[in-house]
């Protein structure tokens, strides 16, 4: 992975909804850190630097460090509580990971020679049904994101999680379930086109004579 980020957090002891509403109205996020058996901590982020981190795809599937004044917190993001109607993050959890356990982590889908892909070019068109796949592994291992390579894809086929190539030490939960969790990723259909002809042909077959 080559992005790296360090966010600058405070310790926080009030809880509670007007705690929280008091510090969002100071523009900071409350948040948490759990896991790793630990005790759980309660942090402030400052909310306009938080917020440029989200607008980074990579961030979402990085190891990311938290300084806690002297001391670092190595974490992944598990959950985000936005605000439906204003542009800020109302709260944020954080998983404390442990080097040698394994973690679990949504990362985006890169979908790669779509242009290229004998189905596309003969006027088929691509239907993403994934966007992100939960993948399982070691910290280190933790992949930015998963290239899905469309090259080789014809009209009416479909590319499934089973399909997809994985860096080492990685592997799809969905996976070691049943079949039916073998998900489609990437299909490619025949594009339906009406000609104005054949549109005028329907419309005339539908006529009656007087």
């Amino acid at each position: 992975m080559s992005n790296s980020f360090e966010l600058t957090a405070e310790l926080r002891d009030d809880t509670g909804k007007g705690a929280s509403r008091r510090l969002r109205h100071a523009n900071l996020v409350p948040a948490i850190i759990y896991g790793a058996h630990q005790d759980p901590v309660m942090i402030t982020l400052p909310q306009n630097e938080f917020i440029h981190n989200l607008e980074q795809e990579a961030f979402y599937s990085h190891v990311l460090s938290i300084k806690l004044g002297r001391k670092k917190e190595k974490v992944i993001l598990k959950a985000l509580q936005r605000n439906p109607s204003k542009p800020f993050i109302m709260h944020a959890d954080f998983l404390r990971i442990d080097e040698k356990e394994v973690i679990r982590v949504h990362v985006p889908l890169h979908f790669i020679n779509e242009s290229s892909a004998p189905g596309v070019k003969a006027g088929g068109r691509a239907s993403h049904t994934l966007t992100d796949v939960e993948v399982s592994c070691l910290p280190k291992d933790l992949p930015e994101f998963i290239e899905v390579d469309m090259a080789a894809m014809e009209v009416g086929q479909a590319l499934h999680l089973s399909g997809l190539v994985l860096p080492k030490g990685v592997d799809i939960p969905a996976l070691a379930q049943d079949a039916s969790h073998d998900l489609a990723v990437v299909s490619i259909h025949a594009a339906r086109v009406v000609e104005a002809d054949d549109a005028a042909d329907t419309e005339d077959n539908g006529e009656t004579e007087g």
